[in-house]
């Protein structure tokens, strides 16, 4: 299983939730591989300290900050039984890849109004990315609560609607800033503690109901509306077996009185499963619809046909 740590705000805890995921699956004899996906390398900074102690290497961590990674992360979980990447701050290319990358993705929030209320892009992200990756799994974990008071009691009610949050959550402790400057996992400085067992928690929650399931691809043609579709299908939808189509990652830009007669048609191609996939992936990657992408590709190859066409 591929799980990716994203949240677009930094300091929410993503890399020491990264890591200790990755070291409670390691310790119970599953081979773990982290990919430090964040250009700051934290996490191959713990890794380094972890070295110059003299401590054991629990797991590895591989540094892949580039937007191939949707490519390169399968590949590693070949070798893996998990492979956890701790992503970007910030919405970006690579951390489309990373999400295009994963079975599940976690987006640690703290119990803050800002945190709250920055989490809404990430949700939206994932809304987008499921359109083309519909077995994507999601779940907002809470991290740095701090018990007694109200908003660590009632953050799960102000996260966005959309993705449920996972019951298990992490306190606010020293431990795990202790952790990040030597090395070591809150299992190890505080055996039996509470991170400890927070940890523990987490980690069977997420290998119980959240455990992605893989679906298999389906295979079907590649049907782009260039202007106003039929009923049952959304523009720059993909045509699905059965004869619907997701909707569109981005609603339309609505056509001006001179547009509304150049884009009515609609463009279907018998294209293989593989470029299929790598069509609809492309689109994400870069922010766009299929129509989009697909509308600027015939533009700029026919752009001095015009007069002949």
């Amino acid at each position: 299983m591929i799980v990716a740590l994203l949240n677009q705000k930094g300091g929410v805890g993503k890399t020491t939730l990264a890591l200790h995921l990755a070291g409670e699956w390691a310790r119970h004899g599953q081979r773990v591989t982290l990919i430090d996906a964040d250009p700051q390398g934290s996490a191959l900074d713990w890794s380094q300290q972890r070295s110059r102690e003299g401590l054991e290497r629990l797991f590895g961590v591989v540094g892949l900050a580039r937007d191939t990674l949707h490519r390169e992360a399968p590949e590693l979980a070949r070798d893996a039984d998990h492979v956890v990447i701790d992503g970007p701050p910030r919405v970006t290319a690579l951390a489309r890849s990373a999400i295009l990358a994963a079975d599940l993705v976690l987006i640690p929030v703290q119990p803050s109004p800002y945190d709250v209320w920055a989490s809404g892009e990430i949700v939206a992200l994932i809304g987008e990315a499921r359109l083309f990756k519909p077995q994507l799994r999601a779940a907002f974990v809470v991290n740095r609560r701090i018990a007694g008071t109200i908003i660590g009691r009632d953050v799960r009610a102000a996260l966005p609607e959309g993705l449920p949050a996972l019951a298990a959550d992490i306190g606010q402790r020293i431990v795990f800033a202790e952790s990040v400057a030597t090395g070591r996992l809150a299992s190890e400085l505080e055996p039996g503690g509470p991170a400890a067992r927070e940890i523990a928690a987490l980690a069977a929650e997420i290998m119980g109901p959240f455990r992605a399931r893989v679906s298999v691809r389906p295979a079907g043609t590649l049907t782009v509306s260039l202007g106003s579709s039929p009923a049952g299908s959304g523009p720059g939808g993909i045509a699905q077996p059965g004869g619907g189509a997701a909707k569109a990652a981005r609603p339309e830009p609505q056509a001006t009185a001179a547009k509304a007669d150049i884009y009515t048609a609609r463009l279907t191609i018998d294209v293989t499963p593989d470029l299929r996939a790598r069509v609809k992936v492309a689109a994400f990657r870069n922010g766009m619809t299929v129509a989009e992408m697909i509308r600027d590709l015939l533009e700029a190859r026919f752009a001095d046909d015009g007069a002949d066409a």
